[in-house]
């Protein structure tokens, strides 16, 4: 069994285009939401979003590939060469056959089906793109990463609507444990706001109608309403820690347990009583050879719904006790909700919370829910010197439950 290791992160997200501005903004509390400029979407009752602002595929991906490419594969491109030149990896120190991709994304090039469906339905189906099927497909993240890098180990999706992301990163972290292969470029990527984006959750009445982008995402509170649809992508590069010494990477953090269960409860609805969350809780700990009370923060999926803040909250309190210590945020709260990008995205985030000792805010709590009995991080960059241990929680339709176990590095 080898340990598992991240040596490189990329990120493109609604509060910043790089790694090192994304997580500066999230430190400091900022937030990524504003009136929705992508399209008219008056009719749909919505009005805030969380767009990735003046992103260029042509800097990173090119202007060749970009165009070959829906906006969730651009965004996983990007983040993903970004993730790659901070570890470091290339063909000198890395072969080919030990490099594998799993990359998540809920929904996919929902974009280009939106654009296309148009097209064909004002034109006729003879005027539909060829690239329609290979820039709609959600596979075509993961393998637009491998053929850049010519990783020709497993490559392959995890669709697993919200979860997605932590799901893939997941299973990357079982390939290098396992032995399969000694470097894994994961994440999740998403580009859902658009109309029929909008629109869909918009229907399901899982969106914020808030108007006000500072009351718009509000995990935990009393006054929350809704999620705020966001977009993105982010990668880890991880890799086997001999592998990761052999060429003398810096190390960013370890990957120590992954829980994944089912609720098998509801289409869209958690389970009220977070067993299932708490289960994929209790996994990713137990596979980190801890207790609960090693855990020092839980990076919450945390969408500002009704029923998904209760029955997480509910879930904790399985696993760690109703007047627990750990402490909790949903930074959401300054993303908005990313699909099957969310859990990446938080990845991140968690991994950069243990390397630098300080826990982001849960922003926009005034007034938290009795019924969300969790230890709640009100202010931003809260110190944390001690923390070794995190665990980030990702909840999807479907019942789908993952949990991801990170380590401070350490020898």
């Amino acid at each position: 069994m080898s340990r598992v290791v991240i040596t490189g992160m990329g990120a493109v997200t609604p509060v910043g285009n790089d790694t090192a501005t994304f997580l500066k903004n999230i430190f400091a509390g900022k937030i990524g939401f504003d009136k929705i400029s992508k399209f008219d979407a008056s009719e749909t009752g919505i009005t805030v979003a969380a767009e990735v602002k003046d992103f260029d595929p042509k800097l990173r991906v090119g202007k060749k590939a970009a165009k070959r490419m829906d906006l969730f594969s651009q965004y996983a491109v990007d983040s993903a060469i970004a993730a790659v030149e901070q570890a470091g990896i290339n063909s000198e120190n890395t072969d080919d056959y030990d490099m594998g991709v799993i990359y998540g994304s809920g929904i996919g090039g929902l974009t280009t089906i939106q654009e296309q469906v148009t097209k064909m339905n004002s034109k006729g189906p003879q005027r539909v793109s060829p690239l329609f099927v290979p820039t709609s497909i959600v596979n075509m993240a993961a393998g637009n990463i491998a053929l850049r890098f010519k990783a020709k180990n497993i490559c392959t999706a995890i669709v697993t609507a919200c979860s997605s992301g932590t799901n893939a990163i997941g299973e990357a972290y079982r390939q290098i444990k396992d032995g399969r292969a000694k470097v894994m470029l994961t994440g999740g990527s998403e580009a859902s706001v658009n109309e029929i984006g909008i629109a869909g959750f918009a229907a399901l009445t899982a969106l914020s109608k808030e108007e006000d982008p500072y009351r718009a995402s509000l995990p935990f509170d009393e006054d929350r309403s809704g999620f705020v649809m966001g977009e993105g992508g982010a990668t880890l590069v991880l890799e086997s820690l001999e592998h990761a010494k052999e060429r003398g990477a810096r190390i960013l953090g370890e990957v120590v347990g992954y829980g994944s269960t089912c609720d098998a409860f509801h289409m869209t609805s958690p389970d009220p009583t977070g067993e299932g969350a708490a289960r994929a809780m209790q996994q990713a700990i137990s596979e980190a050879g801890v207790t609960p009370e090693d855990i020092g923060y839980i990076n919450a999926h945390g969408t500002a719904t009704h029923a998904n803040d209760s029955g997480e909250a509910k879930a904790i309190n399985r696993v760690f006790g109703v007047d627990s210590s750990v402490k909790v945020s949903s930074t959401k709260s300054m993303t908005g909700h990313l699909l099957g990008a969310a859990g990446a995205v938080e990845a991140v985030i968690t991994v950069a919370a243990l390397e630098q000792g300080e826990l982001p805010a849960n922003v926009g709590l005034k007034k938290q829910d009795p019924e969300c009995h969790v230890n709640v991080v009100t202010e931003n960059a809260e110190s944390a010197p001690d923390l070794e241990y995190a665990i980030s929680n990702s909840l999807g339709f479907g019942g789908h439950n993952a949990v991801l176990a990170f380590r401070k590095w350490s020898e």
